[in-house]
């Protein structure tokens, strides 16, 4: 039989939605705050010459430049005040959720609810403006060494694009945080889905125009379009997929009354790593081609030229290694966000256990065995989703933005926010409901 929210939502229609004041101007607010955002992608550092970085950025827009700028809804292209973008945030919550498995101070911060949280939060911002304060720089003292790309170099050029780049990257931090309390959905999460949307009509336009050049078929294009379909639907079936493990809780008795023991799930996901290992693994194996493109082509030793040709998109070994890496960071990302040994503590200490399972460390193992399983079955999955595009766009030169970490991403992003509006819509049901039973404010009728 349906649950009482599971009937609610199956009752939820635009009239509900209609009525919901706050659910609207949370989504108006999160609508004006991503149009904000995307203003200032259009905003240049003072001091670049245009058409000088648009010569440059052609030449390296093949490696991890061209995933930041995909994150970055095109600010590195035009050399934004947002070129930095949202990552260097992610970098550093990345690397305090690392900190807090393996600091003492960190993870006893981790279990003191939410006070714990706000500083780790506030930990988490400091390592922000450090990062981002060293990746402005590098881009910074990289455009003054270029030539043709800044109009007046040194050191107040410098010191600028420095101070620009940082303030940009916080101000979208902030962005973020505005939007997840007083919006729709993760804020962080929806910058960098706009940044991707935001690219997408100008990639199927560029399909479509090589198609109407004859660079591509018609079956060609009409095969990527339903292969996009096809990966959006599996993708959509798989981050929805849960492992449900069965918790019981024993009778207890309150006065004279005894109550029947509850039973309910831990709901483990298929993909507990969500969207990171794509993003690691393609990063890690662009960054030698980025890294070279700095450099002549005549300046590179022989094997160096070898390895980057070896490692060019589309490629065998790129394509063994990228699925390797994927491989890596779920199961390293996994082992990080979610520990079987707190979960089963958490279990104890609430009276709940697995049936056939002892309480305590044996349920720490079986939770730890379940979820290595489903774990490869997530990788598997990472990797298929990943790989796919990547041979179609070594085949046929299909725009990056149709890669599957950015239809990763998109589709998640949806997942999330669709949820979340559907709760605020079951939550305003719930609210009628109150009023008409005349449950609020502890009146009823005489």
């Amino acid at each position: 039989m349906a649950s009482a929210a599971e009937q609610l939502a199956s009752n939820l229609n635009f009239s509900a939605f209609a009525k919901a004041e706050d659910l609207k101007k949370r989504i108006w607010f999160t609508l004006a705050a991503l149009l904000v955002y995307r203003l200032g992608t259009y905003i240049p550092l003072p001091g670049i010459d245009p058409d000088g970085f648009a010569r440059a950025f052609q030449q390296q827009s093949g490696g991890i430049l061209g995933i930041f700028n995909v994150f970055s809804g095109g600010a590195v292209q035009r050399m934004a005040i947002f070129a930095l973008g949202i990552m260097p945030y992610i970098s550093a919550s990345i690397i305090m959720q690392l900190m807090t498995s393996v600091v003492p101070t960190l993870e006893q911060l981790k279990k003191e609810g939410e006070q714990g949280r706000k500083v780790i939060n506030q930990y988490t911002r400091y390592g922000t403006v450090l990062l981002a304060a060293v990746q402005a720089y590098a881009i910074a003292a990289g455009l003054d060494s270029s030539e043709g790309i800044v109009t007046n170099p040194g050191w107040f050029f410098r010191i600028s694009t420095v101070i620009s780049l940082v303030g940009g990257t916080m101000f979208l931090m902030w962005l973020g945080e505005q939007i997840t309390a007083r919006g729709i959905g993760n804020g962080i999460s929806l910058i960098i889905f706009a940044g991707i949307v935001a690219g997408l009509p100008g990639a199927i336009t560029g399909m479509l125009e090589l198609g109407r050049t004859g660079a591509l078929s018609a079956g060609i294009i009409v095969l990527v379009v339903l292969i996009a379909v096809g990966v959006i639907a599996f993708i959509v079936f798989v981050e929805r997929a849960q492992r449900r493990l069965l918790i019981q809780y024993p009778k207890r008795q309150v006065g004279n009354r005894m109550f029947q023991g509850d039973s309910s799930h831990l709901p483990l996901k298929l993909n507990t790593a969500g969207v990171i290992p794509p993003i690691f693994a393609s990063s890690l194996l662009l960054l030698p081609t980025t890294l070279a493109g700095f450099s002549s082509s005549t300046d590179l030793p022989a094997w160096a030229t070898t390895l980057l040709a070896t490692l060019g998109h589309g490629q065998p070994a790129y394509m063994v290694l990228y699925a390797a890496l994927i491989g890596f960071f779920a199961f390293f990302y996994t082992a990080v966000v979610f520990n079987p040994k707190d979960t089963a503590d958490n279990l104890k200490n609430h009276g709940g256990f697995i049936p056939g399972i002892r309480p305590g460390e044996r349920t720490a193992e079986y939770i730890d065995y379940v979820l290595t399983r489903i774990t490869v079955v997530g990788a598997i999955y990472l990797i298929f989703v990943c790989l796919l595009p990547e041979m179609l766009i070594a085949q046929t030169g299909i725009p990056f933005y149709l890669g599957g970490t950015s239809l990763l991403i998109v589709v998640s992003v949806t997942l999330d926010t669709v949820a979340q509006v559907q709760g605020h819509l079951i939550a305003q049901q719930y609210e009628g409901l109150i009023k008409k039973s005349k449950l609020r404010g502890g009146k009823r009728g005489r």
